[in-house]
């Protein structure tokens, strides 16, 4: 069975600095493209980072790139999202998701703010100002 297991959401003052973990099991996380999304009350889901696990490639969201960094530990299948200089407004609840997309694909789809495929149950962020 496949599963992504969010957690690491806590809430924080601004400027502070979280990292939210994706565990996954049931599948191989290097045959999968792994990303992060958020979803703030009354607002679209947004995309914001994702990597390809089997080379290490990377991409951000506009809004993001500089402030969080997204890795992995392919032992521990294992996905990370590291957040500094937190934002009132990154304030949401934050999700990761597999998909097994093509490189470009997968980046136009994340910026799009959906993934077709598995999806963890989110974990909250709050950012206090």
């Amino acid at each position: 069975e496949v599963q992504l297991v969010e957690s690491g959401g806590a809430l924080v003052q601004t400027g502070g600095s979280l990292r939210l973990s994706c565990a996954t099991s049931g599948f191989a996380l290097d045959d999968y493209t792994i990303g992060w999304f958020r979803q703030a009350p009354g607002k679209a889901r947004e995309g914001l980072s994702c990597i390809s696990s089997s080379d290490g490639d990377t991409h951000y969201v506009n809004s993001v790139n500089g402030r969080f960094t997204i890795s992995h530990n392919s032992a521990k299948n294992t996905v990370y999202l590291q957040m500094n200089m937190l934002k009132p407004e990154d304030t949401a609840v934050y999700y990761c998701a597999a998909v097994t997309l093509r490189w470009f694909e997968a980046i136009r789809k994340l910026e799009s703010g959906y993934w077709n495929g598995y999806w963890g149950q989110g974990t909250q962020v709050t950012v206090s100002s």
